[in-house]
């Protein structure tokens, strides 16, 4: 089994950008525990990290006969992007949106998200934890 790990804008700036909402850890950290736990479950693991919704559209669409599962972390694109849940809807594989905070207790905005529409799960407000818990969801779920 692949999958693919998608962060978007600011994710590359976690441990800087408001530690009280999003914790001390770093984005190195992250990438760390998303490849120590590919390699417990056994599976192949790719990860992608983008500022630009074009980027992480594109990404998407490459995804396409390549990956098994995709793990999304649209960042503020959760709130904005059609173009982002078309790229989803248009390959249809099996996609789970984890976002770091609590997004239902922050601002309303935050509590809209196009990406979820086409994901078959959402794991918010644990922190670093909701990518381990994605990706066992695929790889329970999916995995060859």
């Amino acid at each position: 089994m692949k999958i693919l790990v998608i962060n978007g804008p600011n994710i590359n700036m976690v441990g800087i950008r408001e530690p009280a909402i999003y914790g001390s850890q770093t984005y190195e950290e992250l990438c760390r525990l998303i490849d120590e736990t590919g390699a417990r479950l056994g599976v192949a693991v790719e990860r992608f990290q983008s500022n630009h919704e074009g980027e992480l559209v594109t990404c998407i669409q490459q995804a396409y006969g390549v990956f098994d599962g995709i793990v999304i972390n649209p960042a503020a694109y959760t709130h904005t992007s059609v173009a982002v849940l078309d790229a989803l809807k248009a390959v249809a594989i099996p996609a789970v949106e984890v976002h770091i905070s609590d997004v239902d207790a922050r601002e309303p905005f935050r509590q809209v998200s196009y990406a979820g529409m086409y994901c078959e799960k959402t794991i918010k407000g644990h922190g670093f934890r909701g990518y381990v818990e994605a990706m066992e969801y695929l790889a329970e779920k999916y995995g060859k």
